[in-house]
């Protein structure tokens, strides 16, 4: 690593507050009728989160809705006590699959190279089904961070370890400079 990317990075805020959304319509309906149901991926991304030193503002699940999504994000932009949004789920190509179309208007600049890194290696690990995978980041006019990942839990397990965990702080150092 640059001696520049280190000096970044030890300069990067430490403490840092997420919002996990899961976007998910088959959990939300279990949900909303109080059945018993596992959100694997969600309870790995905050486990991992919890376990690098950081704080979960809040979890939520939410069906596969451009409105719903759309509003909980924004609140959470809002809020002065988020640092980050990790919204897992909706990134396939299905018609139901909404949340890179709904996500990528609420940001200011997007992240390329998160998608790119994140398909190599997910190459590497799955080969050509590579392919399918929208992953996007990108920060917000309010020097925030959104990632939107894939909701397998063989990706959030490869995202998380090798992009978000390394790099949100740096991140938000850039994405908060004047």
């Amino acid at each position: 690593m640059s001696e520049s990317s280190n000096k970044h990075k030890r300069e990067a805020p430490k403490k840092l507050n997420f919002v996990v959304i899961v976007s998910s319509s088959s959990r939300f309906e279990k949900f909303k009728a109080q059945k018993q149901f596992t959100d694997p991926s969600g309870d790995m991304i905050v486990t991992l989160l919890k376990n690098a030193g950081y704080s979960i503002v809040s979890k939520e699940i939410l069906p596969d809705d451009r409105v719903m999504l759309a509003k909980c994000v924004g609140t959470a932009i809002g809020s002065e006590d988020v640092d980050a949004i990790i919204v897992c789920g909706g990134t396939g190509i299905s018609l139901t699959d909404i949340t890179i179309e709904t996500l990528r208007p609420l940001m200011i600049k997007t992240l390329p190279g998160f998608g790119e890194l994140f398909r190599k290696l997910s190459f590497d690990e799955i080969g050509s089904s590579a392919i399918m995978t929208r992953a996007l980041a990108g920060v917000t006019d309010q020097g925030k961070v959104i990632f939107c990942i894939p909701g397998s839990l063989q990706a959030v397990k490869l995202v998380m370890s090798k992009l978000i965990l390394p790099e949100t702080g740096h991140i938000l150092k850039h994405a908060r400079e004047k």
